[in-house]
């Protein structure tokens, strides 16, 4: 992406991003209001960028042919999703292969085997609206991951998940990611650490950050060393926007403590 920007009325959320990704597992960092939500809008194409150009899977995701082909090709979990309640686990999960047009003769084994990756299988026959928060959460997983997307959006994808549920997402995230390109929207930087071989952290709009996740370790490690409270990389995330405070604050001429 090129030039990336986003308005919501008379705040800009993304500013001029460039941002290329490859395969492998991306974490997204921010803070709430950074704009990660707003950039795994438009990936995901259902959000349209005010400027900039936008190329997904090497096509022009502003040209509408080519859009309907980039969502057959990916998988997304925003942070909050819709159900019918009457549907199944597998019900639901079928609907969104449907969705993306995968063969009639193909989709049944791709759900089940999706369902069975992310540890419902026991689960594929009850409804939805039976299913606990974390459940909900994983099912909404499966359906991102049924179509063997070649790029794969995930904004908050642990929120309700149990400890082990999240040691076992981590897992499935580096697996897919041998193949695919996943991002990861998430204010939780433990997880990026287990997971992801790149870091992107936004900070109002822009990149703050970007680079491998012992690179922002990296930038955390002396402070760390004082302060025993909370894990290098978390330091590091702590540094990276200190610094990109710091930076803008230089370039506008105001005080760092002048930012929010």
């Amino acid at each position: 992406m090129t030039g990336l920007t986003v308005r919501h009325r008379r705040t800009v959320a993304l500013d001029a991003l460039d941002l290329t990704l490859g395969p492998g597992v991306h974490g997204l960092l921010g803070p709430n209001g950074a704009g990660k939500t707003s950039l795994i809008r438009v990936l995901a194409t259902v959000a349209a960028p005010s400027r900039g150009r936008v190329e997904l899977l090497g096509r022009d995701a502003g040209a509408h042919r080519e859009r309907s082909e980039i969502r057959r090709r990916l998988g997304y979990l925003p942070q909050a999703f819709g159900y019918y309640p009457g549907f199944t686990v597998r019900e639901f999960v079928a609907y969104v292969a449907w969705l993306k047009e995968m063969p009639a003769e193909l989709a049944p084994a791709a759900v089940e085997r999706a369902v069975e990756r992310v540890g419902l299988a026991d689960r594929i026959d009850a409804g939805m609206k039976t299913l606990s928060g974390g459940m909900v959460r994983r099912a909404g997983i499966a359906q991102a991951i049924v179509n063997e997307p070649e790029l794969i959006l995930l904004d908050e994808p642990t929120a309700g998940l149990d400890p082990e549920q999240r040691v076992e997402f981590r897992a499935l995230l580096r697996e897919v990611g041998a193949t695919a390109t996943v991002v990861v929207s998430t204010h939780l930087v433990e997880d990026v650490a287990a997971a992801c071989s790149e870091v992107t952290l936004i900070e109002s709009g822009r990149v703050a950050f970007r680079g491998t996740t012992g690179e922002l370790t990296a930038l955390g490690e002396v402070s760390h060393a004082a302060d025993g409270s909370a894990n290098a990389i978390e330091h590091g995330y702590t540094a990276a926007l200190r610094g990109h405070r710091a930076a803008a604050s230089a370039a506008t001429g105001s005080s760092p403590e002048d930012t929010p």
